[in-house]
């Protein structure tokens, strides 16, 4: 949804695919939370299994980037319950395959004929059962720790974005992107109880006067020594407008506090801003739900704020590791008038995505600079080709990390979730950022001296990269020529101060900011655009 209210991102008509969201992995490197086993999970329903496997393995057939047969996923599920018990093995013999364990046989099984998930999905559960039987260790480990094994080994077939995540991680995940009933703290699990590291602006704890570096000693009359970050969590989040009573200590105030805090829907905040100087910083952390209407409410701010003196926005990306398309589409909106913002391609039909601006631009003509680096990912490379490749924007640091594709995640019949690669995006000048990136116009990661040396290369010529060679055309698999474009600005992690120093520069100077902006703009003429609300992480 745009901040107008008005849909753009109908979901597409896929058999499994629902309401495409975030899932909160940084570059996909997030490691599965530890199972909790609930209460009769330690009941083998093969029934479940099948259906747990039959909804993946239909998936992976119809969402994934590239076709994988049905028979491969099985083959490496199935060999992955060798990392629970060493002593299980599977054997292919012509049209059957043998489960083991110690030599002794659990089963044998028809291989099932063509590439259907159902029949493929009735012989995993039937394995699995059978080696049940044989194998104690498997049989003492939950279903839960079983599933996250199996659809681990099945996706080492599949690139490094897609993952399985079990039911509690993907609660965990889906509270992250969608909100959850909690007090809008960030806190800290220390030995004499709970450090409050931030309490987010506008929320119940803000309201109940809760302040950052207060020590929670208690909460709902229970010590919060000794308790883990897990727990704590668990305690502060619950029902909509239920309470939570916690005791805290605040130095300087010789008796604990006691507090009563309401709690209420809490979307993690990504925006936040502060003048400098003439200029409204902007850093944006990521790209959930919320992401569009915080800085759209936060540009409005700063213009109220800042009056006639207000120059020029800097858009601060680095080190955001993405979050939703539909957010990295409506936020370039912001900023772009008309034209392409980004593409998706992929296998499916439906993976074929133009997403186009809907002139929602409230930045009053006034010069905008985006920052990125090498933590720069997908959501906010979309954000940076698109606010480059439509000339809105001026890009400055170093080349962004090349995370250029879609993911999309798939509710699972436990719970959990199925996190599928499904789509590479494109720029609109039409280069696909995958292993690419984003390279800056003024490059400030070479040796390059202050803010001053960077200005005197613009206005000697040597910036700002010239528009032909940082759309160049190269093939994605094409690793030399990549290598060789990337290292025209190397991807640096950090955050230099003098990124926001040539910013400032930029903005305050037209003539500088006109020569770093370079010659007219490319963008691709307008079609009309099917559109998904889906991942990019």
């Amino acid at each position: 949804m745009t901040a107008s209210g008005r849909s753009r991102f109908p979901r597409p008509a896929l058999s499994r695919l629902g309401a495409l969201t975030l899932t909160l992995l940084i570059l996909g490197s997030c490691a599965a939370a530890p199972q909790q086993q609930a209460a009769g999970e330690s009941q083998f329903d093969e029934g479940q299994v099948r259906r747990m496997f039959s909804a993946g393995y239909q998936d992976i057939s119809s969402v994934y980037i590239r076709e994988i047969p049905v028979e491969d996923l099985a083959m490496h599920a199935l060999r992955g319950l060798s990392d629970i018990d060493p002593s299980i093995a599977v054997t292919q013999d012509g049209k059957t395959f043998v489960m083991t364990v110690g030599g002794l046989r659990a089963g044998q099984y028809d291989m099932p004929e063509g590439d259907s998930s159902g029949p493929w999905a009735r012989a995993t559960a039937e394995a699995v059962a059978d080696t049940r039987k044989l194998s104690k260790p498997l049989a003492d480990t939950p279903i839960e720790s079983v599933y996250e094994t199996m659809f681990d080994a099945m996706l080492t077939q599949l690139d490094t974005y897609s993952r399985y995540a079990g039911r509690d991680e993907a609660r965990e995940n889906r509270a992250s992107r969608d909100g959850f009933g909690g007090i809008g703290v960030r806190i800290r699990v220390v030995e004499e109880g709970v450090r409050v590291m931030d309490v987010m602006e506008g929320t119940p704890a803000e309201a109940a006067g809760l302040k950052n570096d207060d020590l929670i000693v208690s909460i709902d009359g229970e010590s919060a020594v000794g308790l883990d970050q897990r727990d704590v969590v668990r305690r502060l989040r619950g029902p909509l407008d239920s309470k939570v009573e916690m005791t805290v200590r605040r130095e300087g105030v010789g008796q604990p506090i006691k507090l009563d805090i309401t709690r209420a829907h809490i979307v993690p905040q990504t925006v936040s801003y502060h003048p400098e100087g003439r200029e409204a910083y902007f850093k944006v952390t990521g790209f959930n739900q919320n992401t569009t209407r915080s800085l759209r409410d936060k540009i409005l701010e700063a213009q109220h704020e800042m009056g006639g003196n207000l120059a020029g926005y800097i858009l601060d990306l680095r080190g955001n590791p993405g979050g939703l398309l539909d957010q990295s589409v409506t936020v370039a909106d912001l900023f772009i008038g008309h034209g392409r913002i980004v593409s998706t391609h992929g296998r499916h039909p439906d993976s074929h995505q133009y997403f186009d601006a809907q002139d929602d631009v409230i930045t009053g003509g006034r010069p905008v600079v985006a920052l990125v680096n090498g933590n720069s990912a997908s959501a906010s490379e979309i954000v940076a080709a698109a606010l480059q490749d439509s000339g809105q924007a001026v890009i400055v640091g170093s080349n962004s990390f090349g995370k250029g594709t879609v993911q999309t995640v798939l509710r699972m019949p436990n719970e959990g979730e199925l996190t599928l690669t499904w789509a590479r995006f494109h720029a609109p000048s039409g280069y696909a950022l995958q292993h690419r990136g984003v390279l800056p116009d003024i490059c400030t990661s070479t040796d390059v001296g202050g803010a001053d040396e960077v200005v005197d290369r613009l206005v000697a010529g040597q910036l700002p990269i010239a528009r032909a060679v940082r759309q160049a055309d190269i093939q994605p698999d094409d690793e030399t020529a990549l290598a060789a474009l990337r290292a025209r600005c190397p991807t640096r992690e950090t955050e230099s101060e003098i990124d926001v120093k040539v910013a400032r520069r930029l903005i305050e100077d037209p003539g500088l900011y006109a020569r770093a902006r370079g010659d007219a703009p490319t963008n691709t003429a307008d079609r009309g655009h099917a559109v998904a609300a889906a991942v990019v992480k």
